[in-house]
């Protein structure tokens, strides 16, 4: 494999706030309206989703500004710097276990997906890997080119969800969000916890800011690119409760795909609109994907320094593979899920302020 390398290992603080976006926009937007409306009455959901929004903003902006105390320093630089040895090297290696959990999740849910939608006599296997393969090869190249992916892709993705959402204003009813405000605080709390969810993306920042050439800017830019996530995951939750009522969205396994069939091109110039959207949509999972197996890579190759990057990514890949065909059903994945977002997104929030806190206190000492 011949790889592709980019004129600097640099990126733009436009990259890191495009990362954001690209890594939180994946496969749960598919399935997340459905999720919240099942846990909320009516169209309730949508406060749930803006409160952990902004929760989820403020956390960014912080694990950004923890980051840039230490200038031009990778993470695992400045880890190494505040922790002893073998516990920095416990940190990363559940760090790459999480991650590579993530990347096989993906990969088994766009197969299935893929499956269901498009092709419906290919083996799962066979959708899955070829998937994976194609991640293989982003993440082989340079670290740079995943980023320019990113700003490549994310424009698209929004467009094709701001035309879906265009096109279906006309079967939108606003009787169908009544009643407001009836959902009880146990039910917002639910709420709030599945947004969350499908929120967690914080990690990328410690990984990724070191990489950035200007990283004054990154906690502004990074907590615009959540901004974004925000916003769309209210758009395509509140359409879907307009369109099809909040007891179909619920019962709803896909509610947003089922927003893309509903779609009708004048002159019927594109009759299957939804394969177009996924299409498009696979992209977003990409980018995931992408970025997920390539922090489980960063991990390991700074545990094993003198070991080739390709080396560590072509033994990822089968281990990979043989987790995402692990579950035997969507309901062990979905499972699988729960459990896997529940343990990253409380890691991601305990390791970045433990490091600062710990931090904090030998800088008292040596003071």
């Amino acid at each position: 494999m011949k790889r592709f390398e980019y004129g600097d290992d640099k990126i733009s603080s436009s990259d890191i706030m495009a990362a954001v976006p690209s890594y939180i926009i994946s496969i749960v937007v598919l399935t997340l309206p459905g999720d919240l409306a099942s846990v909320t009455i009516a169209s309730d959901g949508w406060i749930s989703l803006l409160i952990a929004g902004v929760i989820s903003v403020i956390v960014m902006w912080l694990l950004a500004k923890i980051v840039i105390g230490f200038p031009n320093q990778s993470f695992f630089t400045y880890t190494s710097t505040i922790l002893s040895g073998p516990v920095k090297i416990v940190i990363l290696f559940l760090f790459a276990v999480i991650w590579i959990c993530v990347s096989a999740f993906e990969v088994r849910s766009i197969a299935i997906v893929t499956k269901q939608y498009m092709f419906d006599r290919t083996p799962l296997e066979v959708i899955a890997l070829s998937f994976l393969l194609v991640v293989v090869y982003a993440v082989s190249g340079s670290r740079a080119g995943i980023f320019r992916l990113n700003k490549l892709f994310l424009p698209i993705i929004l467009f094709i969800a701001f035309f879906v959402f265009v096109l279906n204003l006309g079967y939108f009813k606003t009787s169908q969000l009544l009643p407001l405000f009836q959902t009880d605080m146990q039910g917002y709390l639910k709420g709030i916890k599945v947004s969350m969810l499908s929120y967690v993306g914080f990690i990328i920042v410690l990984f990724y800011t070191g990489l950035v050439d200007n990283p004054n800017k990154t906690p502004k830019m990074v907590a615009i690119g959540m901004c974004i996530p925000v916003v769309l995951y209210i758009m395509i939750f509140i359409l879907s409760i307009g369109v099809f009522g909040h007891a179909v969205t619920s019962e709803l396994r896909y509610p947003t795909i089922e927003l893309a069939k509903n779609v009708e091109i004048p002159g019927d110039i594109f009759t299957r609109f939804e394969l177009l959207f996924f299409l498009i949509w696979t992209m977003a999972i990409f980018n995931t994907t992408t970025m997920a197996l390539d922090i489980a890579v960063l991990s390991l190759n700074s545990i094993f320094k003198h070991t080739k990057k390709t080396k560590i990514i072509f033994i990822l890949a089968p281990i990979v593979f043989s987790i995402g065909m692990i579950p035997q059903n969507v309901l062990e994945l979905e499972s699988y899920a729960a459990i896997l977002f529940k343990i990253s997104l409380i890691y991601s929030l305990v390791i970045p302020f433990l490091l600062l806190l710990v931090g904090k206190l030998k800088g008292s000492k040596s003071g």
